[in-house]
């Protein structure tokens, strides 16, 4: 079902209930979602995060990888999140906080199937519920930690920290392919920093985060391992450096560095 999104409004949505469950099904069929600063540690220890640029803009997305195929969400289980860990943005569901007019305001979901005249109640004589205020909070701390994120972002782009990657899957079967379009942190660039310039990013909590991102990468290995029940396991996961676009060369002649997932 398509997603619908409309703002929260006390009158129309005054007998409007949300279900609350933890399985999270509506992100079986997401293999990307988004990842804020705030969460990087937490989500570091169960999946890896990886920077991805829109190709409509300038504007570079920190990302926590739930799958290596399109559409395929490998932490779903039975129809049900097997991670110990999960996104905000995941959480959030079926709210969000979008632009309206010149403010951001509360969105809802009108066609999830999670409302509807069962759950909990959005409002209760005609104020928020407690269930909705505590949704609300999750939404502004999200939504401040997407402005953090953002800024952390820019200063890695600042600094040149970004290098664009490959990772190459190898399947059971024998096959092989490429996923592109991804970037990660420069350790080697990183670790080449100035003094001050490291200074700055411990006191800012942005060298926590860039090592927080690095980490995840290990990550890959939980990836490989809950594919092995799949109708396509992996056998490996090698992670590269790009090689530059004039060169048809295989990427790993350029790799400055690797990491390997294997089953």
């Amino acid at each position: 079902m398509t997603m619908n999104y409309i703002p929260l409004d006390k009158k129309k949505h005054q007998d409007t209930h949300v279900k609350v469950t933890n399985d999270f099904a509506h992100a079986k069929d997401t293999h990307l979602a988004a990842a804020s600063i705030r969460e990087y540690a937490q989500l570091a220890s169960c999946m890896p995060i990886i920077f991805i640029k829109d190709p409509n803009s300038d504007t570079t997305h920190s990302i926590a990888m739930l799958g290596i195929e399109q559409g395929v969400n490998v932490f779903m289980k039975d129809g049900k999140w097997s991670g110990h860990v999960v996104p905000l943005n995941i959480q959030r569901y079926p709210f969000d906080v979008r632009p309206d007019g010149d403010k951001l305001a509360v969105f809802i979901d009108e066609n999830s199937d999670l409302v509807g005249k069962e759950g909990e109640p959005l409002f209760t004589d005609g104020d928020a519920s407690p269930f909705l205020d505590n949704r609300q909070k999750l939404l502004s701390d999200l939504a401040n930690s997407e402005l953090a994120t953002r800024d952390f972002v820019n200063k890695i782009k600042e600094l040149d920290l970004l290098d664009s990657i490959v990772i190459r899957v190898q399947y059971a079967n024998g096959q092989q392919r490429n996923i592109n379009g991804m970037q990660t942190i420069s350790e080697k660039r990183l670790q080449a920093l100035d003094t001050d310039t490291i200074a700055d990013l411990h006191k800012s909590g942005y060298l926590g985060a860039m090592y927080a991102v690095l980490m995840s990468l290990g990550q890959l290995n939980r990836l490989v391992q809950l594919t092995q029940t799949s109708d396509n396991p992996v056998k490996s996961l090698q992670l590269q450096a790009e090689a530059p676009a004039t060169e048809e060369a295989a990427p790993e002649a350029k790799a400055e560095k690797k990491k390997t997932a294997k089953k």
